[in-house]
């Protein structure tokens, strides 16, 4: 069994990942994770992705499905997160799984308004000196504005402004738009509304999961 979370920065796809392979023994399979692990080996392919990573710049997708391929048991039962992230990578993804018995069974979008997006996205503050870190959210500090470890005043960091947040949620818009055309086509898109608690994202979640399973 394969299924796909798909969010956007600030949507908790994370914490939703984290949550949905506790429960149903998903082995989780975060890109991010993998490219972390990869640079730390320094491995031939840690290397190439740490030159792209270093510039902010998108990982080669015959890089990203090397480093998944390498992880990916065509018999086993995975959460992908940030994988496919394209197209091209959902048909590479297609390639690794033939002759297997797992398949794609449910790709699950992770849907969040825009302007709630943004609000958690530009919600964190740190300490230019002693690098706490805060969100005003869900983690403020005790005194508004202020650091609780060295009393520093606390700073929005430029990744975390309004303008970056934008340019960030409509990059994903763009690559995520004709992956989840592609997955309707392939009747295992599911849509599920994240500006929910988190304990009820995981319900709507899980039902979805226990629902794909059944048919298996």
């Amino acid at each position: 069994m394969i299924v796909i979370l798909l969010g956007a920065p600030g949507s908790g796809k994370g914490t939703q990942s984290a949550a949905l392979a506790k429960k149903y023994g998903f082995a989780h399979l975060s890109t991010g994770d993998i490219f972390r692990s990869e640079i730390a080996e320094k491995t031939s392919l840690g290397m190439k992705a740490q030159e792209f990573v270093k510039s902010g710049r998108l990982v080669p997708d015959n890089i990203v499905s090397e480093m998944v391929a390498g992880r990916l048991d065509p018999d086993g039962k995975y959460l992908l997160d940030g994988f496919p992230r394209n197209i091209e990578q959902a048909k590479e993804l297609d390639k690794m799984l033939a002759g297997g018995k797992s398949v794609v069974n449910a790709v699950i979008l992770l849907d969040v308004p825009q302007a709630e997006l943004i609000r958690r996205l530009t919600s964190r503050r740190v300490c230019p000196k002693c690098g706490a870190t805060f969100n005003v959210i869900s983690a403020k500090p005790k005194v508004d504005g202020q650091c609780d470890q060295c009393a520093s005043k606390l700073v929005q960091r430029e990744d975390d402004t309004e303008a970056t947040a934008k340019k960030r949620l409509m990059l994903f818009e763009d690559v995520t738009h004709p992956l989840t055309a592609y997955y309707r086509g392939e009747g295992v898109f599911y849509q599920v509304n994240a500006a929910q608690a988190p304990e009820r994202v995981t319900a709507d979640l899980s039902k979805i999961v226990d629902e794909a399973a059944a048919v298996l």
